[in-house]
């Protein structure tokens, strides 16, 4: 049966949320603009997470967050393999299993025949049957990218003990269903962050209708113009 971790205290949850912010702003990570997200929808606004996820000791003390939760009265860990989704969700599980001294696996992005994706794990990566097993990743919009590793966890018989993201701007999604089990996951973020997100097109997007350049950040660094 899934642990549910107990919630964390008002004040806490105030304080670690005020924390992560800033050092989001401090890095220069959140950015102005008219955008392209990973789900195709269009934002007002950017979370470049790369500019955290570069400096070793940011990334460790908001992974420190997340592992406090995670260890028993004697120091012991209360999971045994971290798992997050390509790409930051690599760096993200690697600093937080090396906190909680356990192991630590990624799950890589796999295309089916008719244009629908999954995640998988690869090289060589196994969660023992009954495992306990602790997801993270960095910014959430659709939760599409944790919900895709929920089947394959679920599917080599490891007990998810845990759902977190570095900032939530889903707009209030609180909870994952996995598509093949039913099972519901709580849903934790270190900050809450409201940023509406639109449709693509004039009609829907404020950017699209004043017709201001769309930018697809990611690994090319490029814009690709109006949409």
């Amino acid at each position: 049966m899934t642990t549910v971790r107990p919630a964390l205290a008002a004040a806490a949850r105030v304080a670690i949320a005020a924390r992560t912010e800033a050092i989001f702003r401090q890095s220069g990570a959140l950015t102005d603009g008219h955008f392209r997200l990973k789900s195709g929808r269009h934002s007002e606004r950017y979370l470049e997470k790369f500019l955290v996820l570069q400096d070793p000791a940011a990334t460790g003390e908001l992974c420190a967050f997340w592992t406090a939760r995670y260890r028993d009265a004697d120091g012991a860990a209360m999971v045994d393999v971290v798992a997050g989704p390509t790409t930051g969700g690599i760096i993200l599980a690697f600093e937080t299993a090396r906190q909680l001294r356990v192991r630590d696996i990624f799950a890589e992005e796999v295309s089916e025949p008719d244009g629908t994706s999954r995640r998988e794990f690869r090289r060589g990566f196994r969660i023992e049957p009954g495992e306990r097993v602790l997801l993270v990743d960095d910014i959430l919009t659709t939760g599409g990218s944790l919900l895709a590793m929920l089947p394959a966890v679920e599917a080599a018989g490891g007990e998810i003990v845990g759902c977190h993201v570095l900032v939530d701007r889903s707009g209030g999604l609180q909870t994952l269903t996995s598509p093949t089990t039913g099972r519901v996951y709580p849903l934790n973020a270190l900050w809450t962050l409201d940023v509406p997100t639109f449709d693509a097109g004039a009609a829907t997007c404020p950017g699209c209708a004043e017709r201001i350049p769309l930018r697809v950040p990611g690994s090319s660094g490029t814009d690709s113009g109006h949409a």
